[in-house]
């Protein structure tokens, strides 16, 4: 049993019980996605009602991902330009989805 949702831009296979690392967003302890793009409780067979379809999560962590270096260079000129990157993200554990008036939970 599985759903796909849509935040940040991204999207993410998820199932109950599953951590991810998603793009920082505002939350009080737990986070509640409502643009659920599939979600499959047989394999290979979807739902075909999304209406009320929502996925709940809760905050592990905060924090910051690794420094990304970027290096631009332009040959002949004697110029060179070394930039760090750090991306924030939040990291969220699975809790349930919500489907067709019944919930899934790990």
């Amino acid at each position: 049993m599985y759903a796909v949702i849509k935040t940040g831009g991204k999207q993410y296979r998820v199932a109950p019980g599953d951590t991810l690392r998603i793009e920082k967003s505002e939350h009080n302890g737990t986070i509640e996605f409502e643009d659920v793009v599939a979600v499959s409780l047989n394999e290979g067979k979807f739902e075909s009602d999304l209406k009320n379809a929502k996925v709940t999560a809760q905050v592990v962590s905060e924090g910051r991902g690794d420094k990304i270096l970027v290096f631009h260079y332009k040959r002949k000129k004697q110029y060179k330009k070394l930039q760090g990157h750090r991306q924030s993200f939040v990291e969220v554990k699975i809790k349930e989805i919500f489907v067709g008036g019944s919930s899934y939970d790990a």
